[in-house]
């Protein structure tokens, strides 16, 4: 069974060497770490293994201490000769170095994704086939791009495919999955031109304005407005309406000029006459069964004899 061992305390070496040199991104860099691992006692007879096996674990998963998502690592090696053993622990405690592969995307960096989804309210795309980006309403300029919609389910038209279509044909109909779902959910479009966004090879560069982090994987926001970091592309929170105090109750002694008013107090009337009548009804059941429980205790005693 392998145990998981937390990134924490992990070194890191402040130089981190670019992998894309001459490159204006730093979107993949290569960093020193160390870490402290807790090998459990099953390696015990090949500990390079087993912290291998523990590194593997760090795989695509974002880790605060490297500030990005582990991809690869290599050259392991261990910074003292031998493990320590604590207490009555069976688990090697060793001191780690590692080279990292990271990718870490900043806020302000320009990547390109590929669109997978469309819909009225945000725009979400792939960045390396693996990691999701989100591009929200009010980060896209809707004065040059407007919302298509699909075709919807009931359409006639929808989905229907002619029967003398040979087998290339139908392939090739169903040849691009991800462009299908996207056609029929919708798709962004130019308002003057009709291009859909991403073009034809739905690949589209944005600028990273956020990242979100949840269950170490990582998630980007992106925007491809001109100015990404104007305040004028926040989204302003709706003013929460203070709700209006109910009307005093109205006694049926006050004028009533409202119309319809007579079939009102009517109504009310009729109501009041019917609860009242319930209640009536309920209190002499009430009084009857408190009756017969009398009669039916007397008739159970006993008649005493009269002695002389």
């Amino acid at each position: 069974m392998k145990r998981k061992s937390s990134p924490l305390p992990m070194d890191v070496d402040g130089s981190p060497k670019k992998v894309r040199k001459g490159k204006e991104t730093d979107e993949f860099c290569s960093v020193k770490a160390s870490i402290v691992l807790a090998v459990p006692p099953v390696f015990a007879n090949r500990l390079r293994y087993g912290v291998e096996e523990m590194l593997d674990t760090m795989i695509m998963r974002y880790e605060p201490t490297l500030n990005g998502v582990v991809l690869a690592h290599s050259d392991v090696h261990f910074l003292d000769r031998v493990a320590r053993l604590q207490a009555d622990s069976p688990f090697a405690i060793c001191r780690v170095g590692f080279d990292a592969l990271i990718w870490k995307p900043t806020r302000g960096m320009e990547l390109t994704g590929r669109v997978t989804i469309c819909s009225p309210d945000h725009v979400s795309l792939l960045v390396h086939r693996t990691f999701n980006v989100s591009i929200p309403r009010h980060h896209i300029p809707t004065d040059h791009w407007e919302f298509e919609y699909g075709p919807a389910e009931n359409d006639p038209e929808f989905g229907n495919v002619d029967d003398d279509m040979d087998a290339d044909a139908m392939a090739d109909a169903q040849g691009d999955d991800a462009q299908a779902t996207t056609d029929q959910r919708g798709r962004w479009v130019h308002k003057i031109t009709g291009d859909r966004l991403g073009g034809k090879d739905r690949r589209l560069t944005f600028t990273v304005v956020g990242l979100t982090v949840a269950n170490q994987m990582l998630s980007l926001v992106g925007s491809i407005q001109p100015d990404p970091f104007s305040p004028e592309h926040v989204p302003q929170a709706k003013p929460v309406r203070a709700q209006s105090p109910l009307p005093p109750s109205r006694s049926l002694s006050e004028p009533i000029e409202s119309e319809g008013a007579e079939e009102e107090v009517e109504e009310i009337l009729a109501t009041r006459g019917v609860k009242k009548r319930v209640k009536e009804k309920e209190e002499h059941t009430k009084r009857k069964r408190k009756q017969d429980n009398t009669v039916a205790k007397s008739e159970r005693k006993p008649k005493r004899k009269k002695t002389s």
